[in-house]
């Protein structure tokens, strides 16, 4: 990677403006417009921008591919898990009513538990696509 200085500092400033609103659309997305899907997206991003300005190495130093993939297993999962405690208090599969006393409460949490299932697993399986692709084409 270059030593572009302005580059650097552009995308040191910029990360975490792009994760702070990955986390608005993702917590925003049960009352608006967005979700998991997109908020892994714009999550994955970041260290894309990152991996871009600082190399793949770096990249991988800040996030090991070994986490990512534990990350998107538990993403399916939380997804999974709200589905089976779904039907475990008498509903069908994610039938998020059951999920408290009050029905719209209920509603609320399991959307809010399956977007951030969602979003987990699109950022990490973006961020893995992203490092198997670069590796492929490094130069050697």
């Amino acid at each position: 990677m270059g030593n572009d200085l302005v580059l650097r500092v552009v995308s040191k400033w910029l990360s975490p403006i792009i994760i702070l609103f990955a986390l608005y659309v993702q917590f925003h997305g049960d009352y608006s417009p967005g979700g998991g899907f997109q908020a892994g997206v714009i999550f994955s991003t970041a260290i894309l921008l990152y991996a871009l300005t600082y190399g793949l190495d770096a990249a991988l130093k800040l996030i090991p591919e070994t986490p990512l993939r534990l990350c998107a297993s538990f993403g399916v999962l939380l997804y999974a898990g709200v589905g089976i405690a779904s039907m475990l208090m008498g509903g069908n599969f994610l039938n998020y009513s059951v999920l408290a006393e009050d029905p719209i409460v209920g509603q609320h949490i399991g959307i809010i538990v399956i977007e951030l299932g969602v979003g987990i697993t699109v950022a990490s399986v973006m961020i893995l696509l992203f490092f198997t692709f670069a590796r492929r084409v490094a130069p050697e």
